[in-house]
């Protein structure tokens, strides 16, 4: 492999190690179908919500632009694994890599930073719902949201600045499904590298954590008030309203914080496995979020069992029209 780094044009996405090659074919199907369905299923969310006049509300701006940042997490991580095992092109650019392992942290931090402002929408509407209609409304929204995508721009763009100034004199073999800063960093040598590395994450924490924090603040929150009231219709009403929001910030979180306390204490996974795991919880919350939008939001449910009704009607009446005119 390339080992100087004034040589260094590029790097090779291992993907998995201890996969035989026998079952690239099949990998790379599944991989395709799981971006389809991401590319498929965001990009209907945000149509329909669009389309949908009823629907431009708050709560429903703040899902398509996690819609908008899934579907663009996908595009970036997938196609190039895909290629690798289907293709057998596993050579991504040095430059190329840099720019995905950009967006695969710009991203992921932007999605975190978008569950704050979600869960604000819920903290408002549930705790102090009498100021909910002065303080959540659509600008609102779209200011909040413009922040989660323009606060980790600039510091992932020092982060990945500060890499590229690394001498790269080790492997050019990325052991991951994509260009990751571990990764990366991993290959580089210097005094720096360590210094780099602590850097990001520490930035990685101010993103993901900063952000949790006031999550929990919120959803705690609620669950108190759920727990004070007396009815327990209205107790059920909360919950349904809340159920997709936490569904979704589970699922992002939840996996991210298994890995790292399975790291802090001291144990240790295989590394397809290791790999399995950032590349599940990567890619698993953008493939079901938008069935969590689609079946546990009341309003987007409705609204789409009408549609579906109405278009079931209209085909109906077309085929009725045209036998009719047959016979």
């Amino acid at each position: 492999m390339i080992t100087n780094f004034t040589r260094m044009k590029s790097f090779f996405i291992l993907g998995f190690p201890g996969l035989p090659p026998h079952y690239y074919g099949p990998v790379s199907a599944l991989l395709f179908l799981i971006y389809l369905g991401i590319a498929i299923g965001n990009i209907f969310i945000i149509a329909f919500v669009i389309y949908e006049k009823s629907l431009q509300k708050p709560t429903y701006l703040v899902f398509c632009h996690l819609a908008l940042n899934d579907l663009t997490f996908g595009t970036v991580t997938l196609p190039k694994i895909i290629s690798k095992y289907w293709f057998g092109d596993g050579i991504i650019s040095f430059y190329c890599c840099f720019t995905q392992m950009f967006f695969v942290h710009y991203l992921g931090s932007v999605t975190s930073f978008i569950l704050l402002v979600m869960a604000l929408d819920r903290f408002i509407a549930i705790c102090i719902p009498l100021h909910y209609p002065v303080l959540i409304t659509n600008n609102t929204v779209s200011v909040l949201c413009g922040f989660a995508w323009f606060i980790p721009l600039p510091l992932m763009v020092a982060v990945v600045l500060h890499a590229l100034t690394l001498p790269y004199c080790k492997s050019n073999v990325i052991a991951q499904c994509y260009c990751d800063h571990f990764s990366i960093t991993s290959q580089a040598c210097g005094e720096d590298v360590k210094i780099l590395q602590v850097t990001a994450l520490c930035v990685a924490m101010f993103c993901l954590l900063l952000p949790l924090a006031f999550i929990l603040f919120s959803y705690v929150s609620i669950i108190v008030v759920i727990l004070k009231m007396s009815s327990v219709v209205g107790r059920k009403k909360i919950l349904s309203t809340c159920s997709p929001q936490i569904f979704i910030t589970c699922l992002f979180y939840l996996p991210r914080c298994f890995v790292y306390v399975a790291n802090t204490v001291g144990f240790s996974f295989s590394l397809d496995v290791r790999i399995l795991l950032i590349l599940f919880y990567s890619l698993f919350p953008a493939a079901v979020n938008p069935v969590i939008y689609c079946f546990k939001t009341q309003d987007m449910k409705q609204t789409l069992i009408k549609r579906l009704k109405k278009t079931k009607i209209g085909i109906e009446i077309k085929l009725s029209y045209f036998s009719k005119a047959v016979i």
